[in-house]
Parts: structure tokens; C-alpha cells; sequence
């Protein structure tokens, strides 16, 4: 029987592929050979397909590398850092070279992060991809240590928070904080509910509280610095009964009574933390998500709340998915 010959691989008889499929080591890419190689963004506006419109934001998400930070009291940590960064795309452009993005966070990888820094990155990446708005945020786990509420102990809690900077079309560069920030909320319903019951029958009862995380969002006002622990600051005032890390005995029986002292529906929360966050000059606007993971209900309870300026954050937000701790 006769074989067909293959492209890639030895035929049963014997017959040797069509195409060597080896890897060449030894290849070296001289300066003469790169520029030999196609460069797609030389593409005739032919090649473009679909529809030619402009495309509002393309780019990467979750190109990771270590960056710097600064605390707030003057220590730089180096921290394993998620980078999403996008670009708008003319219409009559048929892509970007996302290598250029990542490569400009290589240019710029010894500098400290700040939104200033952020900007520079903008501008910077902007101008290698002709494009005329862009945006960038970096996500990483920031440590804080933690005393614990009664034992001495202390603990490394970590924060999920993202810098973002933003530039507009018409050239205006905005930076934001996302802080995200998780609690305990014990229900005033059922705390009441299990008074009585022990009041009027005898009976002993426990109220129900969930595991709960507050999002916020925060523009700094030009020229202010808020510090991501003024932040976590911010939200332990307003809501009191953040997640404990470690914990003896005298530790849990305190954080009962902490959250005995703190009862709070997800209004509550909302409104705590507006009361919080709008008492600081530093910040021009905010937005504030929360969500309280009921052990009571199969559902969650939710709530948005923003700071109202005009032209500013509005409550929307639908992403509670999101906020699952």
C-alpha cells in the first residue's frame, strides 16, 4: 500500500516530510534581518476587517512584572504588579503592536509608582501607537501589618488594590484608587429578633453576620497625595469591624463584641463610609460599592453610593460578582 506523503511528519513507509519543522537554535537575527521582517502596521487600510470605525480601547490585560511602591511612611515595597493597558485605535488603522506597551513599562521599570508616573507611561505609549486617548491600571496585593484586637498578636493583612490613570482625547489626565476592603457585617434585624427571643422565651439564638467587602473608588483633587494606608484608614473609622488575621480567644471574643457594637445593614455601610471619605479634602470625587454575602439568604444584599459631583462618578456599578470574598 502507498503512503501519501506528509508536510510535517515521516510517512509509515518511510517517506521523509515535506517541511523540516526543526527549531534552529543557532539563528542569530541580525539588525539587516529585522528589518526585512513585515510589519502589519504597514498593512494597506484593505486589510482592515469588519466595519472601519474607530475602536475605543484595545490593548492588554494581566501582563505581569514586579513594581515599585512607596508607603506612606517612606519604605519602597516591590510588589508582583497586573497591568491592563489600553489605547483607542483610528479607524482607519488596522492595529496596535501591544509589544510597544508592555516594552514602555520596561523603559520605566526602576521608577517608583505614582499617578504621575502613570502619566508619564501614557504619554509614552501613546506616542509610539499614534493613538489619541489611552488608559492603564495596575493591580497588586498590598500588605499592611494588623495588630490583632486584644492578644498582641499581629498579622499581614493584604489589600487588593489598582492604580489607574486615564487620558482623554482632549488631553485631560485623570488618576484614580481602587480600594477594596473587606468586613464583618452583623444584621441589626436579626440581632434584635434574637433579644427578644431570649427576653420574652428563654431561648438563645445566634444573629447572622457574613463576611462583606466595600469597594471604593477615589480621584485625587490636583496636587493632593492620599496614601493607600489613609485609605484602609478611611474604612476602618467608618465601618470598624474589618477581618481579623490573628486571632486567640480573648481576639474572637472581642471581634463579637466589636461587631455587637457595630450592627450594620449594607445602607449603613454605604452611608458610613460616605460620611468617611467626603469629610477628606485630598479627594475631588468617589464611588463606593458593597456587598454583604448574607449567610441568611442564597443572595447577597448590595448597595452603590458616589459622591455626586457634577460631571463626576455616578452609582454605576453592577459588578458585584466582583466583590466575592
Amino acid at each position: 500500500m502507498k503512503h501519501k506523503p506528509m508536510y510535517l511528519h515521516r510517512s509509515a513507509d518511510g517517506t521523509a516530510a515535506r517541511i523540516k519543522h526543526t527549531y534552529d537554535a543557532a539563528f542569530r537575527a541580525t539588525p539587516a534581518y529585522v528589518a526585512t521582517l513585515p510589519d502589519m502596521m504597514e498593512a494597506s487600510p484593505t486589510a482592515l476587517q469588519g466595519a472601519r470605525v474607530p475602536i475605543q480601547q484595545v490593548g492588554i490585560h494581566n501582563f505581569r512584572l514586579p513594581l515599585k511602591y512607596r508607603t506612606k511612611a517612606g519604605k519602597t515595597l516591590t510588589l508582583e504588579s497586573r497591568v491592563t493597558g489600553t489605547v483607542s485605535l483610528e479607524a482607519e488603522l488596522k492595529g496596535i503592536n501591544m509589544s510597544r506597551i508592555m516594552r514602555s513599562f520596561y523603559d520605566h521599570k526602576e521608577g517608583v509608582i505614582t499617578g504621575e508616573w502613570m502619566g508619564k507611561i501614557l504619554k509614552a505609549y501613546m506616542r509610539k501607537v499614534d493613538s489619541k486617548a489611552a488608559r492603564l491600571q495596575v493591580a497588586f496585593s498590598y500588605p499592611m501589618l494588623q495588630p490583632s484586637l486584644r492578644s498582641g498578636l499581629e498579622g499581614w493583612q493584604y489589600y487588593e488594590v489598582a492604580f489607574e490613570g486615564v487620558m482623554t482625547r482632549a488631553g485631560r489626565y485623570r488618576r484614580f484608587i481602587h480600594f477594596d476592603f473587606v468586613y464583618s457585617s452583623a444584621c441589626p434585624c436579626s440581632a434584635e429578633l434574637n433579644e427578644h427571643a431570649r427576653d420574652k422565651r428563654g431561648k438563645y439564638g445566634v444573629p447572622h453576620s457574613q463576611r462583606s467587602k466595600a469597594r471604593v473608588t477615589i480621584e485625587e483633587r490636583e496636587g493632593k497625595k492620599i496614601w493607600i494606608e489613609d485609605v484602609r484608614a478611611h474604612c476602618l473609622n467608618a465601618l470598624q469591624t474589618e477581618t481579623q488575621v490573628m486571632v486567640k480567644r480573648e481576639d474572637e471574643q472581642a471581634f463579637a463584641e466589636l461587631n455587637g457594637a457595630n450592627l450594620k445593614f449594607v445602607e449603613d455601610a454605604a452611608r458610613l463610609l460616605y460620611r468617611e471619605f467626603n469629610g477628606d479634602r485630598r479627594i475631588k470625587d468617589f464611588q463606593i460599592a458593597c456587598s454583604h454575602q448574607e449567610s441568611l439568604h442564597s443572595h447577597d444584599a448590595v448597595s452603590v453610593i458616589c459622591k455626586g459631583v457634577k460631571g463626576g462618578f455616578s452609582a454605576d456599578f453592577m459588578d458585584f460578582s466582583s466583590l466575592r470574598c
